[in-house]
Order: structure tokens, then C-alpha cells, then sequence
């Protein structure tokens, strides 16, 4: 059977990927001298404006106007003619510290205060479900559809920034529709780029530019046919964008961060948070077991669900999904994975090293499948044990 599925992605010029970077860069700041700081930052931007909000609490002194600028400056938006200038934006910041009746829960696990142990005792930061998932469609183990949407993003941020096509400006969004025969990918049916632009280019340059240097470069072309239909800036004009063309919000692009709504989404966001948080720390966990599933060879996709209680350390819950594409029983593999891997936020902090200051660069362009930042959550480890475990504990049922 025949399918398409379509995913998309943003460039860091896009508003609210400016608020996304600006959180993390805040969050990375902080934890460049206070690793154990408390953090839940959320940026907005407008016209002209950037409004930085949140819980932050940290012996760390923080300059935000300095860390927005920066940001700012290196996305690309250095002029007012591009409608927004480092320079010149108003930066405004309404920042109080960590509510007291969540930090004695994360401070202190409910499984400490029973005296139960203690080597992991903090809880996690707040209730909720996290997902993780990979599948065998891309060297990364990542659905086709987001790793393309991605690599584009990418290189249309490359040829920008290089020079080769100087007449971009920062925002920017992609989307890949990738043709499915049953699970295995066929081709590309549809990519749509649109590309904020200066004023003076010609809309026929714009689409034979980016087709060579950016479509041509990044979709491997067994993957397009005659019948790939290519759409790039559609409405004929890409002038106006970034925080003048609409608002930014930290968050708002949670299924770009992840799968590309290939895998379910828990709903919380990731940028600006610190790793007490599990809406992050736990949705990194879940894509490190589920990449491992894969990886081990024991199934070709893998969905892992993960939930946990406020101020309670271990999950209360962990959900294995393999779609029927493994010969061992998903509840088996859920068995094993809960006894290799110690699934507290304090272990998984420890274990992916968390407390570093490693956001920034994956506040933009996806939170998983991004090998090249060399993040733990991507590693496959742990591929060759649960094969081995599997193999045992199916043996011995």
C-alpha cells in the first residue's frame, strides 16, 4: 500500500526558532558557572522587541541583553532593513526564581523522603509523558521525512551565511513529502522551501538558485523522479519575516524539535529548561532506548514512552512500541530496557552528562538524529546488550 507523509522544518532565522536559541543560549550561559541552576526560560519577540520571562534560579550572573544580541547578531538579523537589528531591539526581562513548592519535590525525592536510596534523590521537575522513537529509514535512525526536511533547513542557512546566495535573509522554512510503498520510503513526492529574501531579487533566480545549490545538493537524486513536484516561495514574495513578519514564542515548534510528527509527542517543549526538567532530560532517554531497539537489530522502528510524578524520581510508567516489526514481545523489551538502564532524571543527567552547557546548537534544526554534535542521547551503546538481554530473556520465558 501507497502512503505520503510530510514533515517540516524551520532555519534559525524563523521567530519562534529565535526564541528557541535564545533560551537555550541563556541556559547554556548559566550552566557555564552553576551546573545545578534552575531554569524554565521563555523568550517572545516581536517587532523590534524581545521579552525574556521565566523561572530562574542561579548563582550565576547573567547578562541577558548581551546573550539576546549575540544571538541575534550570529542568526543574521545585523541590519534594520532586514526588519529586525541586534543593535537596536529592546530587550525586556521579567525573570523570578524557582517556585518553592516544585523545588522541595525535585530537591528531594519522594523515594529519599521514605529513606528509601538516596543516590539519585532529586524527583522529577514536573508529571508528564515523554516519547522517543527511531526507525531504519535513515543512517541516523531518524524518519525520512525530518532528516530531509532538516539537511535543508541546513543548507539554505549554509548558502546564506557563506555568501554564495547573499540575497537570503535568516527566515526560512522546508517541508519534504516522502512516498511510502508499505513502511519502506520510494521517493520524494513534494519539496516546498520558502526563503525570506531581499527586495530587489527576481523570483526566477530565487527558484533555479536554490533548486541547484540547495534541493540538488541535499535530496539524493534516486529519491527524485520527473513527478517530483518542487515548490519554492509559492506566494511569489518572501520580503518581510522574521520577528517583523510574525512573533516568535519558545516552544512552538516541538514537532520540528522531534520526528517531524512521524512519532507522538508528548507536548511539553525542550528549549530553556534545565535537565531537572523531564520534559527535556526523559524525552532524550526515550530516543537513546529506542535508537538502541533499532540499532540492536531487533526491530526496524521503535516508539518508547516514558511518564513520570512530580517530585517522584523513578517513572511511573514506560511503554514500549515496536508496530509489530520484532519477533520478542514489546513488554519483554520493556522488562529488559527498565533493568538496563536507571531511568531517574539525576542517572540520566549523570549517564547523558546534562549539566553541561550543550543546548544552543540543538535549539535549531532538531533535538534528535544530530550525530555531528556528538550528544550521548545518539549514541548506540547500548545496541549489542539488549540484543544479548533480549536473546536470554526470550530464551528463558
Amino acid at each position: 500500500m501507497k502512503r505520503l507523509f510530510t514533515s517540516e522544518s524551520v532555519t534559525e532565522g524563523h521567530p519562534d526558532k529565535i526564541c528557541d536559541i535564545i533560551s537555550d543560549s541563556i541556559l547554556d550561559e548559566i550552566l557555564k558557572n552553576d551546573p545545578n541552576a534552575r531554569v524554565a526560560c521563555e523568550t517572545t519577540a516581536t517587532t523590534g522587541l524581545i521579552y525574556i520571562m521565566g523561572e530562574i534560579t542561579t548563582t550565576a550572573s547573567v547578562k541577558y541583553d548581551e546573550i539576546v544580541r549575540k544571538v541575534v547578531k550570529n542568526i543574521g538579523y545585523d541590519r534594520a532593513k532586514y526588519g529586525f537589528d541586534c543593535e537596536t531591539c529592546a530587550v525586556i526581562s521579567a525573570v523570578h526564581t524557582q517556585s518553592s513548592d516544585i523545588a522541595m519535590g525535585v530537591d528531594r525525592s519522594l523515594e529519599a523522603k521514605n529513606g528509601e536510596d538516596s543516590l539519585y534523590e532529586i524527583g522529577a521537575g514536573d508529571q508528564g509523558m515523554m516519547f522517543g522513537y527511531a526507525c531504519d529509514e535513515t543512517p541516523e535512525l531518524m524518519p525520512l521525512p525530518i532528516s530531509l526536511a532538516h539537511k535543508l533547513a541546513m543548507a539554505l542557512t549554509k548558502v546564506r551565511k557563506s555568501g554564495k546566495l547573499d540575497y537570503l535573509r535568516p527566515d526560512g522554512k522546508t517541508q519534504v513529502t516522502v512516498e511510502y510503498d508499505g513502511d519502506r520510503p520510494i521517493r520524494v513526492d513534494t519539496v516546498v522551501i520558502s526563503s525570506q529574501h531581499d527586495p530587489d531579487v527576481s523570483h526566477d533566480r530565487i527558484e533555479e538558485d536554490i533548486t541547484k545549490h540547495v534541493i540538488k545538493k541535499t535530496v539524493p537524486a534516486y529519491l527524485i523522479d520527473e513527478k517530483t513536484k518542487i515548490y519554492i516561495n509559492p506566494t511569489g514574495r518572501f520580503v518581510i519575516g522574521g520577528p517583523m513578519g510574525d512573533s516568535g514564542l519558545t516552544g512552538r515548534k516541538i514537532i520540528v524539535d522531534t520526528y517531524g510528527g512521524y512519532g507522538r509527542h508528548g507536548g511539553g517543549a525542550f528549549s530553556g529548561k534545565d535537565p531537572t526538567k523531564v520534559d527535556r532530560t526523559a524525552a532524550y532517554a526515550a530516543r537513546y532506548l529506542a535508537k538502541n531497539v533499532v540499532a540492536s537489530k531487533i526491530a526496524k522502528k521503535c516508539e518508547i514512552q516514558l511518564a513520570y510524578a512530580i517530585g517522584v524520581a523513578r517513572p511511573v510508567s514506560l511503554m514500549v512500541d515496536t508496530f509489530g516489526t520484532s519477533k520478542y514481545p514489546d513488554e519483554l523489551i520493556a522488562k529488559v530496557l527498565a533493568e538496563l538502564v536507571d531511568l531517574r532524571p539525576a542517572a540520566i543527567i549523570e549517564k547523558f552528562g546534562l549539566r553541561k552547557p550543550i543546548y544552543a546548537p540543538l535549539a535549531s534544526y532538531g533535538h534528535m538524529g544530530r550525530e555531528e554534535l556528538g550528544v550521548y542521547w545518539e549514541k548506540t551503546d547500548l545496541a549489542d546488550t539488549i540484543a544479548y538481554t533480549i536473546k536470554k530473556a526470550f530464551e528463558a520465558v
